[in-house]
């Protein structure tokens, strides 16, 4: 959004400086200070937007969403490079994932029968909604307590389809999940589900619950976590831009920061594999 000096700059050559100054209650000295400082130092408007930009997404964004920003609401067009360089010069950068190894954190239940092919082979594409899911549990800790999550994340559009948060990790745990995931979306006939072989996965409610709603069902190999990355990515992001920069001291505070990130993935973080839209309005445009 355009500050009011950059409006009257903007319709200077159109109406009277002194008729814009008193329409948008600015001081004319002030704006004659504003445009002087401009003259000087030319990049100096950009700069005040990438730092709105950078701080209105909490300093999760980097250089390129940035770029991508600064059309969406200004309608500027920067170089990418030039908007690093600018972000460097004022000494601000995105919040960095730390490289983590892969572990093995949840409970493998022995092989009888319930656990199945790898049906993504690590194709984490999709041609249309309700294609291919990819489904997880991950956990958080405040202080000697856990906070467990269950999220479904659909591979067209990136978005979370459906979430359950709860304080035991259990079978409930994710087939409440997948309860919400139903009724919100009620046609998914030969729908692949992937997940890992957590106990949760290889249950028999579970096994007995997709197949009466046409899902095929997906499992990554006996402990490779990259067969199911595309959900261990979204973790990743959630851990480090909503949860880690933060002295959580609550379960409720916890779950807060969880539903608001989801929120926000979903509705406003751009994807740059998604044409540079959200998730949400790259399925909202497909339905168009």
């Amino acid at each position: 959004m355009k500050g009011k000096y950059a409006i009257i700059a903007e319709l200077a050559g159109t109406y009277p400086v002194t008729h814009l100054c008193d329409a948008l209650n600015v001081n004319r000295s002030a704006y004659y200070r504003y445009m002087q400082r401009k003259a000087q130092d030319p990049d100096r408007e950009v700069i005040e937007q990438i730092q709105t930009i950078y701080d209105q997404y909490r300093s999760i964004y980097g250089y390129r969403r940035i770029q991508v920003e600064l059309k969406r609401q200004y309608g500027v067009k920067v170089n990418h490079k030039k908007v690093l360089r600018l972000m460097q010069e004022i000494g601000i950068r995105s919040i960095i994932r730390a490289k983590r190894p892969y572990f093995n954190t949840y409970q493998i239940a022995q092989s009888d029968g319930r656990v199945t092919a790898n049906l993504l082979e690590r194709n984490f594409t999709a041609d249309k909604p309700n294609q291919k899911w990819v489904t997880d549990v991950t956990q958080f800790r405040v202080g000697e307590q856990r906070l467990y999550l269950s999220a479904i994340k659909d591979l067209y559009g990136k978005d979370i389809v459906a979430f359950h948060i709860s304080e035991r990790n259990d079978n409930e745990l994710v087939l409440r999940t997948f309860d919400k995931a139903f009724k919100q979306h009620k046609d998914v006939s030969g729908l692949i589900v992937h997940s890992d072989q957590g106990f949760q996965y290889t249950s028999h409610a579970y096994h007995d619950m997709l197949p009466t709603v046409g899902a095929q069902i997906s499992m990554s190999r006996r402990g490779n976590c990259l067969d199911n990355a595309a959900m261990e990515s979204f973790f990743s992001h959630l851990k480090a831009e909503a949860l880690y920069p933060y002295d959580i001291r609550s379960i409720q505070e916890a779950q807060e920061r969880i539903e608001a990130f989801i929120h926000f993935y979903n509705e406003e973080r751009i994807q740059l594999n998604l044409n540079k839209l959200t998730p949400m309005e790259y399925r909202r445009q497909l339905a168009a």
